[in-house]
């Protein structure tokens, strides 16, 4: 069965708030990317200095399978606007299961980034369902 994880977005505070949420809840970050880490493509503007090292995807475990995660926004993206700033990150079982969960749950909504490989590994989506609420889909192969 899929398990499900809050994903934040901040306007450039990422770490910052990481860091407290580190220090309240302990723990070590499971991973930390800057956007500076993202390997080059041809769809993917040039980045300013300070886009590039803002927080790309953060990791931090905070119980029993629980994991809260996040990243910035950068001039690419835009500007987050909060009550957007929040998503429910589903990690599926298979690929089978994140089609299964991502078609179903997108059904009448707004797809931003369909089911595709990723550079970092794992096969992974994001849309915003009917009611205006924000998902992503993500099966990493490599976590098995």
């Amino acid at each position: 069965m899929a398990s499900i994880n809050p994903y934040l977005v901040f306007n450039g505070n990422c770490e910052e708030a990481f860091l407290f949420y580190q220090s309240v809840f302990g723990g070590e970050f499971a991973y930390v990317g800057k956007f500076k880490d993202m390997p080059p493509a041809e769809d993917n503007p040039a980045l300013s200095e300070e886009d590039e090292n803002k927080i790309m995807h953060v990791t931090l475990p905070i119980g029993d399978g629980s994991v809260l995660m996040g990243s910035d926004s950068n001039s690419a993206s835009g500007e987050v606007v909060f009550g957007h700033n929040v998503s429910i990150s589903i990690n599926s079982e298979s690929k089978e299961e994140a089609d299964k969960l991502f078609n179903g749950l997108s059904a009448g909504g707004t797809v931003s980034m369909p089911m595709n490989q990723t550079f970092w590994g794992a096969y992974f989506g994001m849309f915003t369902d009917k009611f205006r609420i924000d998902w992503m889909v993500n099966f990493d192969e490599n976590e098995k």
